[in-house]
């Protein structure tokens, strides 16, 4: 029987617990991606919290992505101490941590502009040199001494919307079939493998994107089926148009549970469920009825980051947050109820 708070071994990384927090954007980072004392501060308190493993906020691989502000980033070997002193802090509380490889989308520079290209625009050059930019974001990933990289294929940022076929519908290798559509990413994937070998791999993917014509859930098993021959170590489900408002423990939890459940079953890597979960007893049960390994959180851990430690304390704790939503207007997505909570 699996419990939440017992260790858990995946290819290349050790977790304390089955808990793991969700990548969660902070919106702090400098614009070259340099890290303020606020973000020290911000997974120093994570990691103290007791979480199992930290999977970082969203982490461009490019200097020229504009998609939105605070962008951690992972574009100049310059940046690598101020992520290692990150890593230090994190590893410091026995926590392993992931750092998620993302694009908000890409920029091609005209004049002294750049122009954000959609999939179908771009050319195979651009193609190969954003496989370039994740594979090198990577590899200072591994110099700062991250546990692993995460590939950001969900939410419609780049990747998302270079595999759906509401978005791409390119006629060459990249373009087409489930197969060409993700082709960029095992590309992504076998460079990365190639340079960094001992780091865990692992891909954050929609289980839908909920949109006319784009990947349902269907289209989104083969495309991580595709993900699991090419070496992938784990797959996190999500789905576009995230957190759903209103979640309650025990009443509505876990909203992207039954595709992750399907998924577990046809794949031989260990799946991690995000999406509403709020009760310890209630993440135990998915682990025991299902074959997924994980659970992992976001805006609980906005709330609370000590709630793993309150949870192993009194099984019956249930996490504060009421999925008002409000921490994504707020600054630095901060839980705008915490001050009020004893």
């Amino acid at each position: 029987m699996k419990k939440i708070f017992e260790p858990a071994e995946l290819k290349n990384l050790k977790l304390k617990n089955r808990l793991v927090r969700s990548a969660t954007w902070e919106g702090l980072a400098n614009p070259d991606g340099g890290l303020p004392e606020e973000t020290y501060a911000i997974y120093e308190e994570l990691a103290k919290g007791g979480v199992g493993g930290i999977i970082t906020g969203f982490t461009s691989v490019a200097l020229n992505d504009f998609y939105f502000g605070g962008m951690m980033r992972l574009c100049d070997d310059a940046l690598i101490p101020q992520y290692r002193r990150l890593v230090d802090i994190i590893h410091k509380e026995g926590c392993p941590t992931i750092a998620q490889l993302a694009l908000g989308a890409y920029y091609r520079p005209v004049g002294d502009r750049f122009m954000q290209v959609e999939p179908d625009d771009m050319t195979v050059e651009e193609i190969r040199r954003v496989e370039s930019q994740f594979i090198d974001a990577a590899r200072r990933a591994q110099a700062a001494g991250f546990d692993g990289v995460q590939l950001h294929i969900a939410h419609f940022f780049f990747l998302s919307r270079f595999v759906s076929p509401a978005v791409n519908h390119r006629e060459d290798e990249y373009g087409g079939s489930t197969a060409n559509r993700t082709r960029i990413v095992l590309e992504i994937l076998a460079g990365i493998r190639a340079i960094a070998p001992e780091v865990h791999i692992t891909a954050k993917v929609n289980s839908s994107d909920f949109t006319y014509g784009g990947l349902d859930n269907d289209e989104s098993l083969e495309l991580c089926k595709l993900l699991t021959l090419g070496g992938i170590d784990s797959i996190e489900v999500s789905g576009n148009g995230t957190s759903v408002s209103g979640i309650r423990a025990h009443v509505n939890e876990g909203y992207f549970l039954p595709f992750a459940a399907r998924l577990a079953e046809a794949v031989d890597v260990p799946v991690i469920v995000v999406g509403g979960f709020r009760a310890l007893d209630t993440m135990e049960a998915v682990l025991n009825q299902t074959k997924i390994e994980l659970i992992s959180i976001s805006r609980p851990l906005l709330c609370e980051p000590d709630l793993p430690k309150r949870m192993q304390a009194d099984p019956k704790a249930v996490s504060r947050c009421v999925s008002c939503n409000r921490c994504y207007s707020s600054d630095a997505h901060k839980c705008v109820i915490r001050r009020h909570l004893k």
